[in-house]
């Protein structure tokens, strides 16, 4: 799992039948040093698929890869990131 920031939303005028109706976020993953230094998250934007209503500006978790379907299981879905939770602070010692 990684942390990220919500910075947008994503609009879709195609998808697979099986993601139809789902809200999308765009995230910023932080790295370990950006977290310590409690600055900007300073990853590569990413689309998550989002059941837990965060907003912009948020401190996400989110599961990638094959983790990100388990939540869907035994269902299969074509989704490479997932929001976990919505975090209210993050501690890094």
């Amino acid at each position: 799992m990684r942390i990220a920031e919500v910075i947008g939303t994503v609009t879709l005028s195609r998808c697979h039948p099986s993601i139809a109706g789902y809200r999308w976020i765009i995230g910023v993953p932080y790295s370990l040093k950006a977290l310590k230094d409690d600055s900007v998250p300073d990853g590569e934007d990413i689309v998550i698929l989002d059941e837990s209503g965060a907003g912009i500006g948020q401190k996400i978790g989110v599961s990638e890869g094959v983790e990100a379907m388990m939540p869907f299981q035994p269902e299969r879905k074509p989704i490479d990131a997932y929001n976990a939770c919505i975090l209210d602070a993050v501690q890094v010692k």
